[in-house]
C-alpha cells in the first residue's frame, strides 16, 4: 500500500520533527490518522475507544520518534506503535460485544422486561469516511469496517485479531507484522492461521462481494427511506415488505434481540410502531453501510430526541440485519445533532 504523503515533504518534517518541532510532528501524522483511526476501531469496536488508543499512540509516536530509524516507511512504524496502543487498551477494557453474544433470541417483544446493560462493553457503530476520501479509500474502508466482520474480530484473541488485519486488510507482509509484534514470521502464519478459522466459525455467510451497500448508491437509499419513512408514518406492511425472512433485529445495550421475520414483525409492531409517539430521521452511513439516525419526539410538531444510529445489512436488496445502537453519544461522531428542532409542517422526516 502506498504512502499517503510526499516523501520529499515528510522527510523535511520528519526531520524537523526529530529535532522538537511538534508542529512538523502533526503535519507528518496528519494524512495517515483516518486510517490510522479506522485500524483502532477494527481492532477495538469502538469508536471512543479508537479515540484513545490513537490519542496514546501518537503521543507515543512523538516521545520515541527519536527511536524511529528508518528501516521500515514511516507508515509502518507508526501502525506499529497503534497496534501496540490498541493490544494495551484492548488487555484493560475487554472485548465488544453484541446481544447475540449474550443469549438466544427472543420469539415474541419485550416490552417491561430488562433494561439496558451497562456492565457489558459493546460493539459500536463506526462514521463512514468522509467526503475528502477518494474512491478507492471510501471502498477500501466499507469493505474493512462493515459491521459483521468487526463483530466477528472481536472473538479473535488480540494478537490474532492485530496479525489478520494487518495482512488482509492492509497488506503487511508476514515479516513485516513480525517485526511489529516482536515475534517470528512462523509465530505470524500460525496466529494467521487460527484467525482465519476462528473467523469462519463466528462468521460463516459473511459477504465480501463487492456490491453496492452504500446510502450514496440509489437503490440501496431507497431501501433504507422505505425503511425509515415506513417506521415514521407507522407502516407495519410496509417496513415488514422490506425484510428478509431470517431478519435479526438488535438493540445495544438492551441485550434483548430478535431473529425470523414473525419475532421481529411481533416486536415493530408492539415497541417502535405503538409505543413510540413520533418519529424522524436522516439518513446517514456506519461501517460502509446504510445507516439511519433516528429521533423521536411527543408529537410531529415538536422537537425529536436523538434515539439511535440504526445499521443496515442488505441482502438480495432486501433488509437481513437491523442493529440499532441507541443513545445519543453515538451522533456527534457522525456531525449529527443531540435534537431536531420542533416543525410546523410533518412528512419530511429530517431529510
Amino acid at each position: 500500500m502506498g504512502e499517503a504523503f510526499s516523501p520529499t515533504a515528510a522527510d523535511g518534517d520528519l526531520a524537523r520533527a526529530r529535532d522538537g518541532d511538534e508542529a512538523a510532528f502533526t503535519r507528518l501524522v496528519r494524512p495517515l490518522r483516518p486510517e490510522l483511526h479506522a485500524h483502532c476501531y477494527r481492532m477495538l469496536g469502538s469508536v471512543h475507544d479508537a479515540d484513545d488508543a490513537l490519542q496514546d499512540a501518537l503521543l507515543r509516536a512523538w516521545r520515541g520518534l527519536a527511536r524511529f530509524e528508518g528501516r521500515s516507511s514511516l507508515r509502518t512504524w507508526l501502525y506499529a506503535v497503534t497496534t501496540h496502543a490498541c493490544l494495551d487498551l484492548a488487555e484493560s477494557r475487554g472485548r465488544r460485544m453484541l446481544p447475540m453474544d449474550l443469549g438466544p433470541s427472543s420469539e415474541r417483544a419485550v416490552v417491561d422486561g430488562q433494561g439496558p446493560l451497562g456492565d457489558v462493553a459493546w460493539l459500536g457503530p463506526y462514521p463512514d469516511a468522509g467526503p475528502t476520501d477518494g474512491p478507492a479509500g471510501r471502498y477500501e474502508r466499507r469493505e474493512a469496517v462493515e459491521l459483521a466482520f468487526v463483530a466477528a474480530l472481536q472473538h479473535l484473541p488480540g494478537n490474532q485479531r492485530a496479525a489478520l488485519l494487518l495482512f488482509e486488510v492492509l497488506g503487511f507482509s508476514a515479516a513485516e507484522i513480525a517485526a511489529m509484534m516482536k515475534t517470528s514470521s512462523a509465530s505470524v502464519n500460525s496466529a494467521l492461521a487460527r484467525a482465519r478459522r476462528i473467523l469462519a466459525e463466528k462468521a460463516p455467510s459473511l459477504d465480501r462481494q463487492r456490491a453496492p451497500r452504500t446510502i450514496g448508491d440509489p437503490r440501496v437509499r431507497e431501501i433504507a427511506v422505505g425503511f425509515a419513512s415506513a417506521l415514521e408514518r407507522g407502516d407495519a406492511d410496509a417496513l415488514i415488505a422490506l425484510l428478509t425472512d431470517d431478519v435479526t433485529w438488535s438493540m445495544p445495550p438492551l441485550p434483548h434481540w430478535y431473529r425470523g421475520i414473525a419475532a421481529v414483525a411481533d416486536f415493530a409492531v408492539q415497541v417502535p410502531l405503538t409505543r413510540c409517539p413520533s418519529w424522524r430521521y436522516v439518513l446517514t452511513g456506519a461501517n460502509g453501510q446504510p445507516a439511519v439516525a433516528f429521533y423521536v419526539g411527543e408529537g410531529a410538531a415538536l422537537p425529536h430526541a436523538a434515539w439511535s444510529i440504526t445499521v443496515l445489512t442488505l441482502r438480495d436488496e432486501r433488509i437481513c440485519e437491523i442493529a440499532s445502537f441507541l443513545g445519543a453519544e453515538h451522533f456527534a461522531g457522525f456531525g449529527l445533532p443531540a435534537v431536531l428542532p420542533a416543525v410546523r409542517t410533518t412528512g419530511d422526516g429530517g431529510r
